[in-house]
């Protein structure tokens, strides 16, 4: 997998949560894909797993800005240290700083994160 497709992924990844498109976001991943979210009891997986998940997420939020800072491409895996802001249905500001960490299949998809 070459550092521009990854680039690519990732760049698809943080697009859909700022256009708060809980199913372009859920078709990031493999069908089977994993995410381990802070705050759930077990790893999310699969697309209707992943997809109550985002849409969750989103639910709460007017608007939401999310951007990649740093990319480290490693192979097929990248770490991603990202920069969110976000205002609530309620009004309220949020900022916050984070580190993803994908593994991409072949097909593109993020199998895991």
């Amino acid at each position: 997998m070459t550092d521009e497709k990854i680039q690519a992924v990732v760049e698809q990844y943080f697009a859909a949560i700022r256009r708060m498109d809980p199913d372009a976001w859920v078709r990031c991943f493999a069908e089977e894909g994993i995410s381990y979210e802070p705050g759930t009891p077990a790893p999310l997986q699969g697309h209707r797993s992943l997809r109550q998940f985002i849409r969750g997420v989103l639910d709460v939020f007017q608007t939401i800005e999310l951007m990649a800072d740093y990319v480290f491409p490693s192979g097929n895996r990248v770490a991603v240290k990202f920069t969110g802001h976000g205002t609530g249905k309620n009004g309220r500001e949020v900022i916050f700083e984070g580190i993803d960490v994908f593994e991409i299949n072949q097909d593109g998809n993020i199998q895991t994160m």
